[in-house]
């Protein structure tokens, strides 16, 4: 009785390839001791593929033995960055980039994209300008755009009529000053060595906590040098669009130094509101802090309705007369001349932008047993649309 045997088809392909062909015609005397020194293309191929057989069943046969006791072992689908470079610190195979934007001096690695992907995720979540701002990435150490200030003029004219010429609209640069943002947090060898440790998100939420603290003040108040401007170091006045400078915004006055009017407190905030133009107050939100929200929950219409709602659902924020409200904790308390509370789009208003990767450096000499990771950014950001926010003052005029 004949017994088949089924062969694997990887198996019978390389069993197939390793058979050299057999010449059928017989060579001459002379050739016979030349042919049996050379390879024929057929044999060298089986060769290679013999080696590589080879190489496949050590690599099975290693890979199948069980671990030896204390072995370390990185957790599955970490990534060689984090296995290599954040618990170890092997700098094989990784990207390094540059710590200075200008030069092509080499100071760190870049971030993989997960990460930093997790940091900007964190950061909008807990850094308030950022989350209703307008964020550009770039990829060079600064940026630059051109805005018109004044539209471009246009003309009704009739079917047959001459297209007179029309007026050039005026141009604006808008360069927001740029500096480097870092975060240095530490972690002790013995955290980073447990495989049980998610250093991951350990650095993202550190990098992320400590640039939403640094950057938050900036983009409020920030001088500009070195650092991004914020909205309220911009020029202020009370002039309106059609004739204020470009780059300046507007204040409303509350009427009283220091406060709002014992009276009808809710009324400048009313102006402050409706001295924004429609367009921009489609998404427009209110910025102060907590202590300025602590007394405007307070204020109530004439029926004894509060102007401020909460949200009727998880996740909706707040609103004041049918706006979200921002808080951040880095707007000024109300007193006297201060700018407590801002209006506006800051989607159209207020530019942000940022080098598109996160540099790293990893320190485990400067303060021994910790390591350190030196983290690094570029951020800028300034007023783009001087229109587009607006200012209430707590002054007389």
């Amino acid at each position: 009785m004949d017994i088949e045997t089924k062969m694997d088809p990887l198996a019978a392909s390389f069993a197939a390839m390793e058979q050299a062909p057999q010449e059928d015609a017989v060579a001459p005397d002379g050739e016979a001791a030349e042919e049996e020194q050379e390879q024929s293309p057929a044999e060298k191929v089986a060769e290679h593929i013999a080696a590589v057989k080879r190489w496949m069943d050590a690599h099975t046969v290693a890979a199948a033995r069980p671990a030896l006791e204390g072995t370390k072992s990185m957790p599955r689908g970490q990534s060689d960055f984090t296995a290599h470079y954040l618990r170890r610190g092997l700098e094989t195979g990784l990207e390094r980039k540059s710590f200075d934007g200008t030069s092509g001096a080499a100071g760190g690695y870049a971030i993989p994209q997960e990460i930093d992907a997790v940091i900007d995720r964190t950061l909008n979540d807990i850094s308030p300008i950022r989350s209703i701002a307008n964020v550009v990435k770039v990829g060079s150490a600064g940026y630059r755009k051109l805005v018109t200030t004044g539209g471009t003029p246009s003309g009704w004219v009739a079917e047959t009529a001459a297209r007179p010429e029309t007026d050039t609209p005026d141009f604006a640069e808008i360069a927001p000053p740029m500096g480097e943002l870092y975060a240095n947090p530490a972690a002790s060898q013995a955290m980073l060595d447990d495989a049980a440790f998610d250093v991951e998100a350990w650095l993202a939420s550190e990098i992320a906590a400590e640039f939403a603290q640094a950057e938050g003040a900036a983009f409020v108040n920030g001088s500009g040098v070195d650092r991004p401007r914020g909205f309220l170091q911009a020029t202020s006045t009370d002039e309106a669009d059609d004739v204020r400078a470009f780059g300046s915004l507007q204040y409303i006055a509350t009427g009283t130094d220091g406060g709002f009017d014992a009276s009808d407190p809710e009324y400048a905030l009313v102006d402050l509101v409706q001295s924004l133009r429609s367009p921009y107050r489609q998404g427009a939100h209110f910025v102060m802090n907590s202590a300025t929200l602590s007394a405007i929950r307070k204020f109530k219409t004439a029926d004894g309705a509060f102007l401020w709602q909460p949200g009727l659902m998880a996740g909706q924020p707040d609103t004041l007369l049918g706006y979200p409200i921002v808080e951040a904790d880095d707007m000024p308390d109300i007193g006297s001349g201060t700018d407590a509370i801002a209006f506006g789009n800051f989607k159209a208003g207020y530019l942000i932008a940022e080098r598109a990767e996160t540099a790293i450096l990893r320190d485990p000499f400067s303060n021994k047993p910790f390591v350190h990771f030196y983290a690094t950014k570029r951020v800028g950001g300034q007023v783009s649309n001087s229109e587009a926010i607006k200012l209430l003052r707590f002054a007389v005029s």
